[in-house]
């Protein structure tokens, strides 16, 4: 006998909110119930175009929906996701968690009280380049990341930690996992009233050092990473999910071959750079595949409440150091 499909929702359906939607409709093991949104004319295009219901409240969504997508402004995460745990449902709520650590702690403690899951929305972990990543790194000493969009109102009701930056915060902790000990940050303010561009060195304990660079006033789009460790170079893209890696031993083969006189010195072009096999897939839709499968066996998510909470408290610490020193 095949499992009931899980009842899902979103609660907000605009830019974001509808591909969360559009996946829902055709995830298999998923049914979409319906959708909250203010504004009547996107939510009649929605329901349209997904044959799903518009819920005039979020208990009412909540309460008929297993569970339910946040895809609302960061500084509204709480006060839409705190009634649609009241009404039972477990959450995927987009990043960052929400736009304050108290805030966080509101949301967190309610989805504990009622048994219900939290998955944060770090998309990047769902990523084919993530994945590989997670394979490849055991040891990295050296990160640099830099995530790069051109100007856009959405999304200016927080600064670009909050925004962009928070992204490879939240893949920097998973890779690194050891304790911060020092974070040194700088920030420029351009056309929002938060910073627009930012750099972040973070220090771990274990020896490790981040360096995050983030701006929404760019001309183009990047989302890279480099990882330096004691046997590679790695060189990813997250957006056209592609990359390549230079192995040490692959080095020292260089080095005997430069000896015995089978290449020139300098030649650079005689070190083998491997490109990186990556089977590319949409994250979101890896995504929200994992959260609906999370709620179908109640198991915690790969991106869970710890991972949100502790990717919040290093963009938090961030953005407070930039605007201490802007003052």
């Amino acid at each position: 006998m095949a499992s009931p499909r899980i009842r899902c929702g979103v609660a907000g359906v605009g830019s974001l909110g509808q591909h969360h939607a559009r996946i829902y409709a055709a995830l298999p093991g998923a049914e979409l119930a319906g959708i909250f949104e203010t504004g009547d004319a996107r939510a009649a295009e929605i329901c349209a175009k997904y044959n799903c219901r518009r819920f005039a409240t979020l208990a009412e969504l909540g309460a008929a929906c297993d569970a339910v997508s946040v895809v609302v402004p960061t500084d509204r995460h709480a006060e839409v996701a705190l009634p649609l745990l009241a009404a039972g449902a477990h959450l995927l709520i987009e990043k960052p968690l929400c736009a304050s650590l108290e805030e966080a702690e509101r949301v967190l403690a309610a989805a504990q009280a009622g048994n219900r899951l939290v998955q944060v929305g770090h998309i990047e972990h769902f990523n084919p380049v993530m994945g590989f990543l997670e394979k490849e790194i055991d040891e990295p000493r050296y990160i640099t990341a830099e995530r790069l969009a051109p100007y856009q109102p959405r999304g200016t009701e927080v600064g670009v930690v909050l925004d962009l930056m928070i992204h490879d915060i939240g893949i920097v902790l998973a890779l690194v996992k050891s304790p911060i000990e020092k974070i040194d940050s700088v920030g420029v303010t351009v056309l929002s009233k938060s910073e627009d561009i930012a750099n972040a060195r973070i220090q771990f304990a274990n020896g490790c050092v981040a360096n995050l660079s983030a701006s929404r006033m760019s001309t183009k789009k990047a989302r890279e990473i480099r990882i330096f460790q004691s046997d590679a170079y790695l060189s990813l893209d997250f957006m056209n999910q592609a990359g390549h890696l230079v192995k040490k031993s692959d080095i020292i083969a260089y080095g005997l071959k430069m000896k015995i006189g089978l290449v020139k010195p300098g030649d650079l072009s005689a070190i083998p750079v491997r490109e990186i096999p990556i089977e590319k897939g949409e994250p979101l839709a890896l995504e929200l595949a994992h959260f609906v499968e999370s709620v179908a066996k109640a198991k915690q998510p790969k991106v869970g409440a710890a991972l949100g909470k502790s990717a919040l408290e290093v963009a938090i610490t961030i953005t407070e150091q930039i605007r201490r020193a802007a003052k």
